[in-house]
């Protein structure tokens, strides 16, 4: 039998990824170039930088993931994300498409970091177990789906201004700390006290939304009230305050559907607090939480293969291929 294999492309935000998936279970590579070392003067992602690196690193990235195979299929993530860098994935799966004479499939962003929870780095997958609460956490989004199997969602919630890992970068911003905020912050907790500030836990009650600016003001407003912080109790305290939010929401989803899976997936994933405490909390409610593997939490190519592969596999073949910055997740059309 004909091996299979699938092109993905990823090119949404300061990530530029290509990954080959061989018969829809093994990741044959999976290259990134990542644009932190671009942006950390800024401390964050400065759009028109992100697409020129794009435009620039696109081809050799490809072509390092291919190696001497042509691929049955291309597929590239469509949205959301940043515009520019969308439009270079895209140009990208075109041109490949009309090399090769291949189908193009376009994949949701937010799918292809649900779906990472099931690669686990060998040549097969752990499967996810239907039904379950989608946790997706990033620098971008921060949003609860019901998935009822493959393809198949109800979107309970998402946030309503600052994602978490947003956050997470804001304050990290606000506390002359480096860029990614998250790892950095992350990194002072574990030296600090995380109640020695009371900050605020947003939207706890009865929502399935999110809303992060908040905490985020109240440690501005803390380090211009207080002298001779200290930088460790201050990150403790904010990390404790997102991590019990997301927790806490995330467990009260699966409670309120009745589902005994939580899957956890995108950047803010690899949060070692936000990881131990979902795992212990959901346990005791008799909830299994499961974690996308650290190295495939931030954008990559190697899910937007495998999200391709599950559509191909329910007869998605091609769909709509428009890029769309503003993407939500839509259940696959029935067929």
């Amino acid at each position: 039998m004909k091996d299979s294999y699938i092109l993905g492309i990823e090119s949404t935000c300061d990530e530029t990824s290509a990954a080959l998936l061989k018969n829809g279970r093994e990741v044959v590579s999976n290259v990134i170039y990542t644009q932190i070392d671009l942006h950390k003067k800024y401390a964050g992602v400065v759009p028109e930088l992100a697409s020129r690196a794009h435009a620039a690193k696109i081809a050799s990235v490809i072509k390092a993931a291919l190696g001497d195979i042509i691929p049955d299929y291309i597929a590239f993530a469509n949205g959301p994300g940043l515009p520019g860098g969308l439009l270079v994935g895209r140009v990208a799966a075109e041109t490949l498409a009309n090399l090769f004479d291949r189908p193009i499939i376009g994949v949701n962003h937010l799918e292809g970091h649900l779906f990472a929870c099931e690669l686990t780095g060998a040549d097969k997958l752990n499967p996810l177990e239907f039904p379950l609460i989608s946790l997706i956490v990033s620098g971008g989004h921060s949003e609860l789906w019901l998935v009822r199997d493959y393809g198949d969602y109800k979107p309970l919630g998402k946030t309503r201004d600052d994602a978490a890992g947003e956050a997470f970068d804001k304050v990290a911003k606000l506390l002359g700390l480096g860029y990614p905020g998250g790892p950095e912050v992350s990194k002072q907790a574990l030296k600090g006290d995380r109640n020695a500030v009371k900050f605020p836990r947003p939207m706890l009650d009865g929502s399935c939304e999110f809303s992060f600016s908040g905490i985020k003001t109240a440690v501005s407003y803390y380090l211009r009230d207080h002298k001779d912080v200290s930088v460790p109790d201050i990150c403790a305290s904010f990390e404790q305050a997102v991590v019990e939010t997301l927790v806490k929401k995330a467990i009260n989803a699966a409670e309120k559907y009745k589902v005994k899976h939580i899957a956890v997936g995108g950047g803010v994933a690899a949060n070692g607090l936000l990881r131990e405490m979902l795992v212990k909390k959901a346990a005791e409610k008799g909830i299994e939480a499961r974690f996308v593997l650290r190295p495939l939490s931030s954008d990559n190519a190697a899910m937007i293969a495998l999200c391709a592969a599950k559509k191909l596999a329910r007869g998605q073949n091609t769909g709509d291929i428009r890029i769309n910055p503003n993407m939500v997740v839509r259940s696959w059309p029935k067929k």
